[in-house]
């Protein structure tokens, strides 16, 4: 698979990574089955796909004890994303930023992914009670020790609580201006897919301009741009779907010409060729500071997604693809 690196400490990484979440986390749990997850990352490692990308929240807990799994016995073959400051309770996902929490925190990490060292270890929301100067303080202290290789952000993305006016991700992008004046930011990981395209306009130009790592989170619009989703089938009541505006039955009809469209230029590249490969391959020439991380809980999907490294766009698919209708229904 093709490599990219990012940030200041030039991390090399395969170019489609593997997000983790949905094994244990936030899709269908009936369908959640651990040996078959098992299955998925390692022929995604198999595959170059080296990117693990994790949380403690993901369970919680479990996701990174499945992932842990894995590095037990290929340690070296993978590269480890994982996320602290968010703690899960009953119904509800609040902060913790404070520098001891996060020390702990990054403890209980490593136990659970039966490993020495974390190769990024992202923020996954700063706390609105600490300046996210102490909490990424204690994160650079987790580097220093060897704990941690490199440090990364997840984007805010705050769609209905921004300021009148202001872009998505003006408030990532002044926390990020923050932070690196306490220790180097090597990646941000924030949403961006052809169908969530509002990264282009600021924060992905901001990271270039650093050479910070990009990473895509939902870059599949939640499966949504795989093609395999039936409009009005229903999702299982603990899917975020289930209770996501642009999920509803009708709004996933109405914005069936995306899909359509990718599905057109998929078709001009072969017949193994899927509509997945193609949304995957316009993440990745965004840039070669982008990596793509898509969610997979199966074998194939996680071959799939990597196969798409092989899609090379021409400037007309590119340009077919910007053409496409823009996303129907509320994102928020």
């Amino acid at each position: 698979m093709e490599r990219r690196t990012i940030g200041a400490a030039a991390l090399s990484v395969g170019a489609v990574g593997l997000g983790c979440m949905p094994m244990s986390w936030a899709y269908s749990g009936s369908r959640q089955r651990g040996d078959e997850s098992l299955r998925a990352v390692h022929r995604a490692l198999d595959l170059g796909s080296t990117l693990l990308d994790t949380a403690d929240m993901y369970g919680p807990f479990t996701n990174e004890l499945l992932v842990g799994r894995v590095l037990k016995e290929r340690r070296e073959d993978a590269f480890v994303s994982t996320k602290v400051g968010l703690l899960v309770g009953e119904q509800h996902v609040v902060a913790n930023g404070r520098p001891g929490y996060v020390k702990r925190a990054c403890d209980a990490s490593l136990r659970r992914l039966q490993t020495d060292y974390i190769d990024l270890y992202q923020l996954h929301r700063a706390d609105p009670e600490v300046p996210v100067e102490e909490t990424w303080g204690a994160m650079a202290e987790l580097v220093q020790t060897g704990k941690v290789r490199a440090l990364g952000l997840c984007a805010v993305g705050a769609r209905a609580g921004r300021r009148p006016g202001a872009r998505l991700h003006d408030a990532t992008i002044r926390q990020l201006q923050r932070v690196q004046q306490v220790f180097p930011v090597s990646a941000v990981q924030a949403e961006l897919s052809v169908w969530s395209v509002e990264a282009l306009e600021a924060l992905l130009p901001w990271c270039e301009a650093r050479g910070v790592g990009f990473l895509t989170a939902m870059p599949l619009g939640n499966g949504f741009l795989t093609g395999t989703l039936t409009p009005g089938e229903g999702f299982e009541p603990d899917d975020v779907r289930a209770r996501h505006p642009r999920f509803t039955a009708e709004m996933m009809a109405a914005n069936q010409p995306i899909v359509a469209g990718l599905r057109r230029v998929a078709q001009r590249h072969g017949e193994d060729v899927t509509p997945a490969q193609v949304a995957l391959a316009w993440v990745l020439a965004q840039g070669r500071h982008v990596v793509a991380v898509p969610g997979a809980k199966q074998e194939r999907w996680a071959s799939e997604n990597a196969a798409a490294t092989g899609v090379r766009l021409t400037v007309q698919d590119l340009a077919e693809v910007a053409q496409l209708p823009g996303a129907q229904g509320s994102w928020d």
